[in-house]
This record gives C-alpha cells, sequence and structure tokens, in this order.
C-alpha cells in the first residue's frame, strides 16, 4: 500500500524505515532513522540508468533483474533483522519500481511494508514546504562566547527551541568544529531539521539562535534564514572578558593543532601581524591572548551583521550573570516585559 508523505511519517514512529535507493543517494540525503538496503549498488544504478536512457524502460528493467535477482535472500534476511512486529517502511527516490519491488519481495517473504507515495522527492518537498510556514520566531544574539547554546539549552525547558547548531553539529565560527563529530551534508542537516520543525506547535514561539546563511559547511534553508534576518532578536551583552573565560573553558581542551587549524582559517580576517601575535600566543599556551584576538574580528563582524538589521527589532540586555540557568530566567522575563512579541 502506498500511503502519503504525513502517513507514512507518522507510522514510521513505531515502524523501521528502508531506503532502497544507492548508498551514494542514502549518503547523500535520507528519512532520519532510515536504514539502507539498496536495491542495486551505486555502480549498478548508473548502468542500468544509462540503459534506460539509451535502450529504453524493458532492457533496463531487466539489467537491474540481473544485478539485484541473486541478493533477494540477503534483502529478504537483512529486511527480517530490521522489521519490528514483522512491518517495514519501504521508500525510494520517486516512490516507484524500486520501493515498489522491494516491498512485493518484503510482503511475499511475509513481512508487511508499506511505500511513499512520491518517495523521497515528496518527503523533500514536505519539509521545504514545513519551513515556508509561517510560525513566530524569536532569536537569541549575542557576540562570540555568550554562551547562547548553554542558555538555549535552558531557556529548551520553558519555550519551544531549535538547536541549528546541534543540527549542524558545528559552533559557528572557524574553531566551530572542535569536539563536534563530522557534519551532514547540507541535504541531510535540512532533513533533520526539518522532521523537527514538523513537530513544532505553529501557536507557540520558536527560539533560534543568530547564524549566519552557513554553519561550517552546511548552508540553511533560504527561508528559515529570512526568518532568522526579519526576526526581532533580543541581542545579549556579556562582557568581553567572561566570553573569554567561556571560550577558554569550551576550548583549551583540545589539541592546539586544532586551535592552530582555526587560527589558519582566520588568517586573512585578522591581519597578519595578529595571526604571528595568536601563533605565538597559542605556543606559549597563552589561550587568553588568543581569545582575546579572535574575538577582536568575530565582535566586528558580529556588529557588521547586526547593523544590517531593523534596529527596532533589536532589543538589547546586558547581563553580568554569566550562568545559562539564571541567565535564561532573565531573558524570559525580559522577553515577556516587553510585551511587543
Amino acid at each position: 500500500m502506498k500511503l502519503s508523505v504525513e502517513d507514512f511519517l507518522e507510522k514510521s514512529k513505531t515502524v523501521p524505515l528502508i531506503d532502497v535507493r544507492t548508498p551514494a543517494e542514502y549518503n547523500k540525503g535520507h528519512i532520519p532513522g532510515a536504514y539502507n538496503i539498496p536495491l542495486l549498488s551505486n555502480e549498478e544504478r548508473a548502468i542500468v540508468g544509462t540503459m534506460y536512457k539509451q535502450e529504453g524502460k524493458e532492457p533496463a528493467f531487466e539489467k537491474a533483474l540481473e544485478f539485484s535477482g541473486p541478493n533477494m535472500v540477503s534483502f529478504v534476511r537483512e529486511a527480517k533483522k530490521k522489521a519490528i512486529d514483522n512491518k517495514l517502511m519501504v521508500y525510494c527516490w520517486r516512490g516507484g519500481m524500486r520501493s515498489g519491488s522491494m516491498a512485493w519481495l518484503f510482503n511475499a517473504a511475509g513481512i508487511e511494508s508499506h511505500t511513499l507515495d512520491g518517495g523521497y522527492k515528496a518527503f523533500r518537498r514536505h519539509i521545504h514546504a514545513a519551513f515556508d510556514t509561517t510560525k513566530k520566531i524569536i532569536v537569541l544574539g549575542g557576540y562570540t562566547g555568550s554562551g547562547k547554546t548553554e542558555i538555549l539549552k535552558e531557556l529548551s525547558k520553558q519555550v519551544q527551541v531549535v538547536d541549528l547548531e546541534g543540527f549542524a553539529r558545528h559552533k559557528g565560527s572557524a574553531f566551530g568544529f572542535i569536539g563536534q563529530s563530522e557534519q551532514p551534508t547540507t541535504e541531510q542537516f535540512e532533513n533533520n531539521l526539518g522532521t523537527e520543525w514538523l513537530k513544532l506547535n505553529p501557536d507557540k514561539d520558536i527560539w533560534l539562535e543568530d547564524e549566519s546563511r552557513n554553519i561550517g559547511r552546511v548552508y540553511l534553508p533560504d527561508s528559515i534564514y529570512n526568518k532568522i534576518r526579519n526576526a526581532r532578536v533580543i541581542f545579549i551583552e556579556i562582557p568581553k572578558d567572561k566570553r573569554i573565560k567561556r571560550l577558554i573553558k569550551d576550548y583549551a581542551g583540545y589539541d592546539d593543532k586544532l586551535l592552530q587549524k582555526a587560527i589558519d582559517k582566520i588568517k586573512k580576517r585578522i591581519g597578519g601581524h595578529r595571526y604571528q601575535l595568536a601563533t605565538k600566543a597559542l605556543k606559549n599556551k597563552d589561550y587568553w591572548e588568543v581569545a582575546d584576538i579572535a574575538l577582536s574580528y568575530y565582535d566586528k563582524a558580529y556588529l557588521f551583521g547586526l547593523n544590517k538589521r531593523e534596529k527596532e527589532k533589536i532589543f538589547k540586555l546586558r547581563i553580568i550573570d554569566n550562568n545559562p540557568g539564571k541567565v535564561s530566567k532573565i531573558i524570559l522575563d525580559y522577553y515577556q516585559s516587553l510585551n511587543i512579541f
């Protein structure tokens, strides 16, 4: 049975997903939580696709059968390992022959299987449509080292928060890769973010951290980026010395080679003289000086972006306490007192 995207995703909460596309397609982007049981390998898919264009559907279908036929037993065995209560959900790119064939095989083997109408392509349209929907966005802004991620984590106990940097596995700056696992592709980032976005209550505020268009090597969907740029911002002003202390706490425990790699990335931005000073400070393990030099660039860059916003949408809040729990309460109290959102 073919299911709509909405029904398919609802069922996937309890029934495992099987992506039958090639490993390359799966690695580029897939529905979160899906397992990959590819009907064809990357190379086989390329051969079949070329044959389809040059010779037509029937020869291509026969070639696909030639490739996949010997693997049917392994397909079924793998499917049985993944199935829960003998049930599976199956999808391919367009919800056509690949998912239909595998679902038929699984059903024949006694595994109740349903397919996604329109396939992965329909899922992608679905999440982008969700991004386009109007939702009330509140942006938390602040200079690098303000602890915005930790504050948002505390805020999430009381309001809706979407951790963009968490989904991106990157903290945004040139140093943001340190301590993180490998970033997803932009497509997978969108999929993970979109799945979370669909769960949000559209009648309640959504808090996001102020971000540029890219977070590391992944890019925000245009609609989300535009929402951030047009939203009202609560900009927390935290003294530089407290921000430096936080940066030292967050990064000084890692290999200095990683820190040097980050400094190398901003060499042109901070200038040759400051680059040399930062490199020397790192060799001397003067992490305070390294952070101070880095902030001389990042503060100016952030202020430049902030000044491009409409001034009446920026609400500045000076923060002395650097405890995320206490700061989150101060922010919420301030937000509620404005009574204009």
